[in-house]
């Protein structure tokens, strides 16, 4: 026999050997015999199933590593100031004068000051300057990466939405030499974090951007790769559906049909029923027809369709899309949720797939820009209760691939030693669990061989605490 065989693991009650063959849980029992298999001894650590991470833009995330950290900027004064400080290091490091420099993180929701094209074009001299926002939904652009990138900012020098988007495609592919080395790295730490799987959402044909990365073997997390409505007749005459394996050992997949109706709670874009404090109520960027028709298609193709919705009247236009085409996917986001609408997740067979890290981030945007509605925010506690399926993602690179970080957010609706925001929404721990572990935290036989042992207990949330990280039955992390 070969495979892997795990001594005194602790799984839910006295430990147990865990034997793993072909990439599968084979045995779970006291004493079993090894064979020719591997032994690990885990002297009585926790084991869990591995950690999912629904919902990134790895190529993104990836860069963002390389980009100026623009979080925590109270005025788009400071945002420049900071950029200003940056910029000699930065032409020394990026010489090319067509490489764009770039910065990320701004809430321009918080500034107390207004952005202009005047004031990035005086900070950013002969080089193209792109500072992208928190939610990546936004970016103020000097005048000549404007020109550069073929957008038409208004007086404010900032570009929302699908213009935006196309500046982050325009961007990631002018770094594309330096991606390769920095997905490894993400990916690398992600697995060190005990992460087994992603769902990469990235903004472009990522078929093929993941079969590059993989064709000389695969190292790293499993991957789902996502499709995007413009390309969903290409990946269907490929034979492509949710689910479909893209490599002979499994670990890469296609994803789900991504697509997105709103905007965002930073950029003001989500699309919400009652208005913000400016009087808009955000964009519905797919008409109710369309986004209908394209569930049609998700269903007749083998695409699992996974709607972008943050605002309130954009998640009822998307169940009501999901319950007019009679199929089941996924909600993405689904930050501000009428109360109305909570018990039709379970009825329309709908996850919830939400990131309860952006609350950490989001909380002061919502009490500004959502009075009084900050108690229908991020909804777990009430999602849950009303049957729904949840799954937890980062969205790097708008908030860190750090799943214990997302744990934690979920269970104390808090950081580390902060007080809680809107306590009444927190889950327990075991749910917070099953919705980062594809709905079950044990493993049992047959499972996928994607476990990981700790050293502390869950509620530690701690990401050192990860000492061994087996995917598909290989040990991919250790430090046992």
């Amino acid at each position: 026999m070969t495979g892997l065989l795990l001594r005194r693991a602790l799984v839910g009650g006295d430990p147990v050997d865990v034997r793993l063959v072909d990439g599968v849980v084979d045995a779970i029992a006291p004493e079993l015999a090894a064979g020719g298999a591997e032994v690990v001894d885990l002297d009585g650590r926790a084991v869990l199933r591995g950690l999912w991470d629904e919902h990134v833009h790895v190529t993104q995330a990836a860069l963002a590593a390389q980009w100026v950290p623009l979080g925590g900027t109270r005025t788009a004064a400071e945002a420049l100031s900071r950029m200003a400080t940056a910029l000699p290091a930065l032409r020394a490091g990026f010489p090319d004068a067509e490489v764009p420099i770039v910065g990320i993180g701004f809430q321009d929701g918080l500034w107390a000051d207004a952005p202009t094209q005047a004031a990035i074009d005086a900070v950013a001299g002969d080089r193209a300057l792109v500072l992208i926002s928190h939610d990546v939904h936004a970016a103020w652009l000097n005048t000549l990466a404007a020109r550069r990138f073929g957008v038409q900012p208004g007086p404010d020098g900032m570009v929302r939405e699908e213009p935006a988007f196309a500046v982050g495609r325009e961007v990631n592919l002018h770094a594309q030499g330096r991606s390769a080395s920095a997905v490894r790295s993400l990916l690398d730490a992600a697995v060190r974090r005990g992460v087994v799987g992603v769902v990469d959402l990235e903004m472009t044909w990522n078929v093929d951007v993941w079969r590059e990365r993989t064709a000389d073997g695969w190292r790293g997390p499993r991957i789902e790769a996502g499709v995007y409505p413009p390309d969903l007749e290409r990946a269907a005459a490929l034979g492509l559906r949710t689910g479909e394996p893209l490599g002979a050992d499994g670990l890469l997949t296609v994803g789900p049909l991504k697509t997105l109706i709103d905007g965002a709670l930073n950029t003001r874009t989500a699309y919400c029923a009652e208005p913000y404090p400016d009087g808009g109520r955000g964009l519905l960027t797919v008409p109710e027809a369309e986004l209908l028709a394209l569930l049609g298609r998700a269903r007749a193709t083998g695409f699992v369709p996974a709607v972008h919705a943050i605002g309130d009247a954009a998640v009822t236009v998307a169940l009501d899309a999901f319950e007019a085409a009679g199929l089941g996917g996924r909600i993405e986001h689904a930050q501000l949720i009428a109360d109305a609408d909570l018990p039709r997740f379970a009825a329309l067979g709908v996850a919830a797939s939400v990131q309860p890290a952006h609350l950490l981030d989001d909380r002061e945007v919502a009490a500004e820009h959502w009075p009084d509605r900050t108690g229908r925010a991020f909804p777990l506690r009430s999602l849950l209760d009303a049957g729904g399926s949840l799954l937890f993602g980062s969205d790097a690179p708008v908030a860190p691939l750090d799943p214990w970080r997302t744990l934690r957010a979920a269970v104390d609706r808090a950081g580390a030693g902060e007080r809680p925001w809107h306590p009444e929404q927190r889950i327990p721990l075991d749910a917070a669990l099953a919705a980062s572990t594809r709905g079950r935290a044990m493993p049992r036989v047959g499972d996928p061989a994607d476990l990981i042992a700790l050293d502390a207990p869950v509620a530690a949330f701690d990401p050192e605490a990860v000492a061994l990280t087996v995917i598909g039955g290989v040990v991919r992390h250790t430090r046992l």
